[in-house]
């Protein structure tokens, strides 16, 4: 029995060795080999796929036909294989990630679009309701009433007494000729009257009382605020002399700052509502009585008058007002939400939103804002959903990748782009441009080094060849840098 035992034990012995030689001299056959496993054929059909082009992970928008060290970064080239370009425009992210990503989404809406432009504005005077005061003939100022510039005055209010000489001898010639009954010489004395100064009430009293009156008292001739008081005790006035000023209450102007994009939907007629803090809960109607003609440099807006009825004269020039002017709204315009659009200071792109966790960069063309919705002018269609939260980050993956939007065709001017100069020499000239070992691009902040440009035109290179040592102007594009402009420095041969 003991020796079965012994003998068993040692036939599975032998059996496990012999498995263990076996499966090692069949892995050796294996690894000496064709390439048969799974992370061979991976790398060599990897190897084996073509090539569309290199790039800089760091600087996607250059493409280069030849690996090697990129030049912007310390890091080689990275290739862009012909199986992936189906993938090349769009980020794809798996959809079990888009909740902890924090994707939201919103579809492209046609409808009615609110259309109240929301800005400040601050009262201030009625420059059409003024009054002035003046002399209407020379002399002296007897009294001066309690009154001082900022004064509320009613309508009449008496502001100060002139006493007028030329007036006492008028009036005693004409009170004479009233005495006599001559009708014709007594209206030759009431015009005469009239055209030194004197104001027709003042005339028939003096008719009726029968005594000189040489005192004229100047009044408000309308309600408001007293502007101007220039009349002192015992100073003498000449005719034509402004002794006063007053600004009327009953109406007052709110001047409204408009944004020169919105300039255009404004009009005069156009209803408005006025909310100040002064006066909680009170909403104030009003129209738009003028849009000035000139807007402020600074602040890029047009000013905008409005006309506000100030009927018990609590509106003061000076307080400010929210203002909401109300426009008719448009029926049919296509928009999404503001938060959507990713503003990259040239051209306004949104992440438009495929099947199967697939994200696009789309170039848009907005038009007005309001209410935290953007009108879509071009780009979109109704229907579409585009990514209205998380949108930054797969613009970042798409950066990294080399996706770039396609450019719409606007027809809108544009400023001259700025051109970046260097100098450098010519090291070889391809179809895909010519090679340049060049100095800094000190506007640019790039170092100097050497890389391909393309060029803006292919007569550029006429009259040059390799070695020549040249003046390069290029200008940035979404593709990269763009050759404008090539001269070859002075002095050579």
């Amino acid at each position: 029995m003991t020796a079965r035992i012994w003998t068993g034990a040692l036939l599975a012995g032998l059996s496990v060795a012999l498995g263990v030689a076996g499966g090692y001299w069949f892995a050796q056959q294996r690894l000496n080999g064709m390439p048969n496993s799974a992370a061979e054929q991976g790398a060599t059909t990897q190897d084996q796929r073509p090539v569309l082009y290199w790039y800089d992970p760091m600087y996607p928008q250059q493409k280069f036909d030849k690996p090697g060290k990129s030049p912007f970064m310390d890091m080689q080239l990275v290739p862009q294989y012909a199986d992936a370009a189906a993938d090349s425009a769009v980020v794809s992210i798996d959809p079990s990630l888009t909740q902890n990503l924090g994707l939201r989404l919103a579809t492209v809406t046609r409808g009615a679009l609110a259309s109240n432009l929301e800005v400040v504005g601050v009262l201030a005077f009625n420059e059409r309701d003024i009054a002035v005061v003046q002399a209407r003939t020379a002399g002296f100022v007897e009294r001066v009433y309690a009154r001082a510039p900022g004064d509320v005055l009613k309508a009449n209010a008496a502001l100060a007494d002139l006493l007028v000489p030329e007036w006492a001898a008028a009036q005693e010639e004409f009170l004479a000729l009233k005495r006599n009954g001559d009708a014709g010489l007594l209206a030759a004395a009431r015009q005469r009257l009239r055209l030194t100064g004197m104001p027709a009430a003042l005339i028939t009293q003096v008719e009726r009382s029968g005594k000189i009156q040489p005192l004229l008292t100047l009044s408000s001739p309308i309600g408001g605020v007293l502007q101007e008081l220039n009349v002192r005790a015992g100073m003498t006035v000449a005719a034509g002399d402004t002794l006063a000023r007053v600004n009327g209450l009953s109406s007052v102007w709110l001047a409204v700052a408009v944004p020169e994009a919105e300039a255009g939907t404004i009009a005069v007629g156009q209803a408005v509502e006025a909310r100040l803090p002064a006066f909680p809960g009170a909403v104030l109607g009003g129209t738009v009585s003028a849009i000035l003609p000139e807007a402020n440099l600074d602040s890029r807006t047009v000013r905008v008058r409005v006309e506000l009825p100030n009927p018990d004269g609590r509106l003061r020039p000076g307080l400010t007002a929210q203002v909401r002017l109300s426009r008719s709204a448009e029926q049919s315009l296509l928009w999404i939400p503001s938060e959507a659009v990713i503003r990259t200071g040239r051209r306004a792109l949104v992440m438009l939103a495929e099947d199967a966790g697939r994200y696009r960069p789309v170039e848009v063309q907005l038009g007005r804002e309001t209410a935290g919705k953007t009108v879509v002018l071009q780009g979109l269609e109704e229907g579409q959903q585009v990514v209205a939260s998380g949108q930054f980050l797969l613009d970042s993956e798409a950066s990294l990748k080399g996706i770039v939007a396609n450019t719409l065709d606007i027809p809108m001017p544009e400023a001259t782009p700025a051109l970046h100069e260097a100098e450098g020499q010519i090291v070889e000239i391809n179809d895909q441009g010519v090679t340049l070992a060049h100095g800094p691009f000190k506007t640019l902040g790039m170092p100097g080094m050497t890389m391909t440009f393309p060029l803006a035109d292919p007569a550029l290179m006429l009259g040059l060849k390799v070695g020549d040592k040249v003046r390069v102007a290029v200008r940035q594009t979404d593709a990269g840098l763009l050759v404008e402009h090539l001269e070859k420095l002075g002095g050579q041969p």
